[in-house]
């Protein structure tokens, strides 16, 4: 009778107030309907960019050790701090025979269509959208935690009552912004509101 084959599981979130069940659970589901073994499971929080990622590290070390078949992943982004960096993960798995699954782009490199789709583009355009994703939140939440305001600036009370005041006069809100030179998207909120205002006075 042939062994199961052993897997590794690879989690990671990017902030301390994530977790990693979600994908953990899933990952393991997957693992019993493949028949797999699940021999160790790295978890741990970083930004995708950060360069110091010990699980992953040590994920590679075991892998080197032949101590599993397969690598689990929910999803690319979570592999990689750069471009290179995932490249040349997927080079040193393929060297060491280790096979890799990543839940969100269905890839699954133990059969022939997974390794010819981890050989097309796809994966790592998809990978480069995500890390541009991950960083942008991770630099909204810091600038917020900074006391930095995010976003448009709000508008001026001047810009604010010429926009009611046309509008009252009926102008229509294409003509509001080119008189006062303003965006559409503001002028449109003013005058919900507004019309909010009334429905709630009515």
């Amino acid at each position: 009778m042939t062994a199961p084959r052993r897997a590794a599981i690879y989690a990671r979130v990017s902030t301390s107030d994530q977790n990693t069940e979600n994908q953990l659970i899933r990952l393991r589901e997957v693992a019993a309907r493949a028949g797999w073994e699940v021999v160790q499971t790295y978890t741990e929080t970083a930004s995708g960019a950060k360069r110091s990622r010990p699980a992953l590290d040590a994920m590679m070390a075991d892998a080197a050790r032949r101590r599993f078949d397969v690598v689990m992943a929910w999803d690319v982004s979570r592999l990689g701090r750069s471009l290179r960096d995932l490249v040349d993960l997927f080079e040193n798995l393929r060297a060491l025979k280790v096979d890799l699954y990543l839940e969100q782009q269905a890839l699954d490199t133990s059969t022939p269509a997974g390794r010819a789709l981890l050989q097309m583009s796809g994966v790592f355009a998809e990978f480069e959208r995500a890390m541009i994703v991950e960083r942008t939140k991770a630099g909204l939440a810091h600038a917020r935690a900074r006391g930095v305001h995010c976003g448009r600036p709000p508008a001026s009370d001047a810009l604010t009552s010429a926009i009611r005041a046309l509008r009252e006069r009926r102008v229509g809100m294409d003509r509001i912004a080119k008189e006062l030179r303003c965006g559409k998207g503001l002028v449109h909120r003013v005058c919900t509101a507004m019309e909010q205002e009334a429905a709630n006075v009515d």
